[in-house]
């Protein structure tokens, strides 16, 4: 199983619409993807290590595909379309990593 991790940093003045994201955006997301598309887990940040310390990412989605071909192969034809959703939701720079999920 394979996890592609969206990850929406969390700095002076970024924002983001967790109401759009879940609503709109992720709904297009599992349109977009598919029978690809495995499995969605969305997580909205409340705080660091530190206690009273700000959280490091406004909110995280995750997206779990069979294989890192299955998440390629479904994803590139729709990229222009998510992508371009983003300014919808957030003014920040998303960071992707895809992992190996192994538990």
């Amino acid at each position: 199983m394979i996890k592609v991790s969206v990850m929406y940093p969390n700095s002076e003045g970024s924002r983001f619409d967790m109401a759009y994201y879940l609503a709109t955006h992720i709904p297009l997301v599992r349109q977009k993807l598919g029978a690809a598309l495995k499995g969605v887990a969305v997580e909205q940040g409340l705080g660091g290590a530190e206690p009273g310390s700000p959280a490091p990412y406004l909110a995280l989605g995750h997206l779990l595909f069979d294989s890192v071909e299955a998440f390629q192969t479904s994803f590139a034809p729709h990229a222009p379309a998510l992508l371009g959703d983003i300014p919808n939701f957030t003014n920040t720079q998303p960071t992707i990593q895809i992992s190996e999920v192994k538990m």
